[in-house]
């Protein structure tokens, strides 16, 4: 499982790896402004949006989920490296979309052989392979700016190998395709959000925290300086800083989420990262290395114990469905969150830094307004 544990790791590795080195790899190549730029965080979201619904389809009908894997694990390669060659921002962002639609093909089918061949160890394995995922996340943010501090476009060429490596490397660890487990369907998930009113709390949790993550993926890169080899590096140490606790913590959370009330982890969480987020605008960039380590532990403190909210929420739902809920949410929020932070920099004016000030401090508020929400509506239920 621990090797499984990798793949994952390689898999979302490439995925931060661009995010320090935005304003030269996005921005400055193409001349683009910060809401054109914020464009390139969401379009491989709007893939992923766009594939993910028909997977279980397709799945279903044909029994290939390991090979269907493959598949999509090289094609993200090819993509990846695609997007270091000349090529309009148009179509860069068009072979961005298809990256995503391979990316969520490749995790998502991943995910679920290891899940249905597990048996009993279910739950030890989608804990090492979400080890995995989050490790992977902090990674690439870490080295990313170290990576491309020279020239952005090598973080893509260094994206595509570690695809490249995470394809051979599952066709050799990746077990066999089993029979799958019913999968929900699109009307089960709408359905759930309106006949069971107890997940509307958690699932809102969810999009307003991915939401504000993808404020982090397109606004911080553009919010500090990054016209020097150092200012790059510095980035991407601090996008570590962030998720790395994150990343670390977030098993103990989920452990203390068995014991402690999870509502008030979750309200706490929310509470004291939003706050955080809402201040990344204005405070010094020396405070950030105090700051970003904070947002990642409250993060922390929030992850687990709403995915396992949910499922206590939601007695009359299989897990599978309200998983499904959870991380499709998730990735609405993600998809928006860079839209909606390259829009207010652009409305507060980037120059000076009025757009960045306003755009996080919005995040923030909404980050605290769903912790108060979610204390509002449990009270309202006792």
């Amino acid at each position: 499982m621990l090797a499984l544990g990798f793949v994952t790791f390689l898999l979302m590795l490439p995925e931060t790896l661009p995010v320090p080195v935005l304003r030269g790899l996005v921005a400055a190549r193409f001349e683009v402004g910060p809401d054109l730029a914020s464009v390139f965080m969401a379009a491989n979201m709007v893939g992923a949006l766009a594939v993910a619904p028909f997977l279980p389809w397709f799945v279903a009908r044909t029994g290939s989920r390991r090979r269907l894997a493959l598949v999509a694990l090289f094609a993200d390669a090819l993509l990846m490296q695609a997007m270091a060659h000349p090529v309009d921002y148009a179509s860069f962002l068009c072979l961005r979309l298809c990256e995503g639609a391979a990316h969520i093909t490749a995790l998502a089918l991943t995910m679920g052989l290891v899940a249905d061949a597990a048996g009993s160890r279910r739950g030890s394995a989608l804990g090492c392979l979400g080890a995995g995922l989050t490790l992977g996340v902090a990674t690439g943010a870490l080295i990313g700016g170290q990576i491309g501090k020279v020239d952005p476009l090598r973080t893509l060429h260094v994206a595509s190998a570690v695809l490249g490596a995470a394809g051979l490397l599952a066709a050799w660890l990746l077990p066999a395709d089993v029979p799958a487990s019913d999968r929900p369907s699109t009307r089960a998930l709408l359905a759930m959000w309106r006949t069971q009113p107890g997940v509307r709390a958690p699932l809102l949790v969810a999009f307003v925290e991915r939401f504000t993550v993808g404020f982090f993926t397109t606004g911080f890169p553009l919010l500090l300086p990054s016209e020097t080899p150092a200012d790059r590096a510095r980035i991407g140490m601090l996008l570590g800083a962030f998720l790395y606790p994150f990343a670390l913590l977030s098993w103990p959370f989920g452990r203390a989420a068995e014991k402690w009330s999870r509502t008030a982890l979750v309200a706490i969480g929310s509470g004291v990262y939003g706050l955080g987020v809402a201040v990344v605008g204005i405070v010094p960039i020396d405070a950030l290395w105090v700051l970003m380590p904070v947002l990642g532990i409250s993060s922390a403190v929030m992850f687990v114990p709403s995915l396992l909210w949910l499922l206590e929420r939601a007695p009359g739902i299989d897990r599978t469905t309200a998983m499904a809920a959870f991380h499709g949410v998730g990735s609405l929020g993600f998809l928006l969150g860079p839209i909606c932070c390259g829009q207010l920099i652009a409305l507060g004016g980037a120059e000076g830094g009025a757009g960045y000030v306003l755009a996080f401090a919005v995040a923030g508020l909404t980050e605290i307004g769903a912790a108060a929400l979610v204390l509002l509506g449990t009270r309202a239920r006792r």
